[in-house]
């Protein structure tokens, strides 16, 4: 939800797109079909555009799955970009085609876009000893931090620690105010861990800040 109004708000202030709606439900007579994230107007080309917006913090994990859109999952391993991908191309994009929604827009008084697009905003963790030119453009413009075992997580007594609520994932670092030594950052890691929940962790010393997981699988 934060990601949304975020990229409403671009929408909004944007010289080259016009936003004509957001969040738009499709109902039938008995039930929510589901959502249109925007329909957007491109002022150069003057089409109309259905934009999907997805954020989304993944981690690889070389063993997940046969493909490498397997290969990318959610930090508690409930979720991959596979998973993301299936359901806009199975059910996302379809909402668009169906006869509520062309009644709603109808309604709405905006013409049926011509094309669909998924803006994707990745943040993407790698195993701590891998390289991020292992990758392709975009996937390493997106690699923003590792992750580890609890057991390879260790002291150092230059560092202090913050855990964010995953609320304030997207929040810069410089704006979090709760900053921890090793040992009690280290009893507020083990206490996600046992509930199966990894967490995010900055760490920053006099020289530089660090972003990572903490994983318990």
């Amino acid at each position: 939800m934060q990601a949304e109004a975020c990229f409403e708000a671009y929408l909004k202030e944007s010289k080259a797109f016009g936003l004509l709606a957001a969040n738009l439900q499709i109902h039938s007579d008995k039930e929510t079909l589901g959502e249109l994230d925007y329909i957007v107007r491109n002022l150069k080309t003057n089409k109309i555009v259905h934009i999907e917006l997805a954020c989304k913090f993944y981690l690889y994990d070389e063993n997940a799955g046969a493909s490498e859109e397997e290969k990318w999952i959610g930090p508690n391993r409930k979720d991959s970009l596979f998973d993301k991908l299936e359901k806009v191309k199975l059910k996302q994009f379809p909402l668009l085609h169906t006869a509520e929604t062309i009644q709603k827009l109808a309604e709405l008084g905006i013409a049926k876009p011509s094309s669909q697009e998924l803006c994707l905003k990745a943040f993407l963790f790698l195993p701590k000893k891998m390289a991020a030119e292992t990758f392709t453009q975009p996937f390493q413009d997106c690699i923003v931090g590792h992750y580890i075992k609890p057991t390879d997580f260790e002291d150092d007594e230059t560092a202090l620690y913050a855990i964010p609520s995953k609320k304030n994932w997207l929040l810069p670092a410089n704006t979090l105010t709760n900053w921890h030594s090793f040992s009690e950052i280290k009893q507020l890691i083990d206490e996600q861990l046992k509930i199966n929940k990894s967490p995010l962790i900055y760490k920053k010393t006099p020289h530089k800040m660090e972003r990572f997981f903490v994983v318990w699988w």
